[in-house]
């Protein structure tokens, strides 16, 4: 099941908004709207599926909606018409005690402003939500400040808003709204009034937090480059309409349309693919062949190294064409001379976290598996040419025909 579900939720604003609902089923467009009825559609018949813990960053230019329809599904903004879902329950039709205690006990929300009351310490401010729903003093004080410690804040609590930096402003909302423990986390432009530093820095601590809190998390932004280091899915918004959903790689390599296209035409590449995306079939062998064998290998396929593995293919290290002649020279087995410290990725890894450790290492770059089994490799050309458009197909991996030295 998933977590939130939106179905042909749409937000019309003007005059006999709820009446004219029908008239966006029917396929009437924006400008008819506005033009025939004086009424502005924010948000168009989106269609949503968010699974439990994942990261759905929704994006778009200003005016796209994205605002609007976060705000519908906590019900800050009435939709117009449609079904929001959330944990299995329906939203829509949640009368006022169901709908506070959702907001309170399920839902919980970050804006891009601030909001601290100036006049409550830094674990007041935190404490503040819990006040309301009438938790005990003390018991709210020890949520407060496992929330403050969960977001690097922990030593701050008795200072005053204006004695912190906006980042730091920011952590204290972030941990606002954590101490209510939600099950869902919206964040509208949480990031977008931090200067580009310290917003590097709090997208980092988000990511380092998800892996702990496994939170189901709404992450508006205009920014493509943030939507793709954030997001596991993507939904780009136009005119009040989702026009694609899909994962970073999706959006970037199989735009649904001209205007995706366009918009992610100028982005990042190397913040999108990953080592899964350039690896090579890895040349191996066992530790039980010698020296010359491994020449002989080498010769034959036109390659200067080969991974060393066991009979399950976890990776034991590298040996190079110099190291297995020096050892047929000097009588030495392939264990005297295997380099266990060559470099080593996970299929995850993306290609901007590559450049430096290709550039500083003699040998390719393996790629293991979360038990250490050799899956691919990586030679230095194939980052260069993976961000001139020269991608293997996924699941398709290239064969090593040329050097991986």
């Amino acid at each position: 099941m998933a977590m939130i579900e939106l179905r042909e939720v749409s937000k019309l604003f003007g005059p006999a908004a709820q009446q004219a609902a029908r008239l966006v089923q029917e396929g009437w467009t924006k400008e008819r709207l506005a033009k025939e009825k004086q009424l502005v559609l924010a948000v168009n018949r989106v269609n949503l599926h968010i699974e439990e813990g994942e990261i759905f960053v929704i994006m778009g230019l200003s005016g796209s909606g994205k605002s609007t329809l976060v705000r519908m599904f906590n019900r800050l903004i009435e939709p117009t018409s449609g079904d929001i879902v959330v944990r299995g329950r329906s939203v829509t039709g949640m009368n006022g005690k169901e709908l506070r205690e959702l907001r309170r006990k399920t839902v919980g929300m970050v804006f891009q402003k601030f909001a601290l009351l100036p006049h409550r310490t830094v674990l007041s401010n935190v404490e503040f939500g819990l006040e309301i729903q009438g938790v005990p003093k003390k018991e709210r004080a020890t949520k407060a400040e496992q929330a403050l410690q969960l977001v690097g804040l922990d030593g701050w609590s008795d200072k005053m808003p204006d004695e912190l930096s906006g980042g730091m402003q920011q952590r204290v909302g972030l941990a606002r709204a954590l101490a209510n423990d939600p099950d869902v986390l919206l964040m509208d432009e949480a990031f977008s009034a931090l200067d580009p530093l310290i917003r590097r820095s709090m997208q980092d601590e988000l990511l380092e937090l998800q892996l702990n809190m496994k939170k189901t998390i709404v992450f508006i932004t205009h920014d493509l480059d943030e939507a793709l280091r954030l997001g596991d899915k993507i939904a780009l918004m136009r005119d009040g309409a989702v026009v694609q959903v899909g994962t970073p790689e999706e959006i970037m390599m199989q735009p649904a349309n001209e205007y995706v296209e366009r918009f992610v035409e100028e982005a990042d590449l190397s913040k999108v693919l990953t080592a899964e995306h350039i690896m090579r079939r890895p040349e191996t062998i066992g530790l039980d062949r010698g020296p010359r064998v491994a020449l002989q290998l080498m010769r034959e396929r036109g390659i200067s190294n080969l991974f060393v593995v066991d009979r399950s293919q976890t990776l034991l290290g590298v040996i190079s064409a110099d190291d297995a002649s020096e050892a047929v020279r000097t009588n030495r087995s392939l264990a005297d001379i295997v380099n266990r410290e060559a470099p080593s990725v996970s299929p995850q890894t993306l290609l901007n976290d590559l450049f430096e450790i290709c550039s500083s290492s003699r040998f390719p770059v393996a790629v293991v598996n979360e038990r250490s089994r050799l899956v691919g490799v990586i030679v230095r050309g194939a980052v260069l040419g993976a961000l001139a458009g020269q991608i293997p197909q996924k699941g398709a991996m290239a064969d090593v025909s040329e050097s991986t030295s």
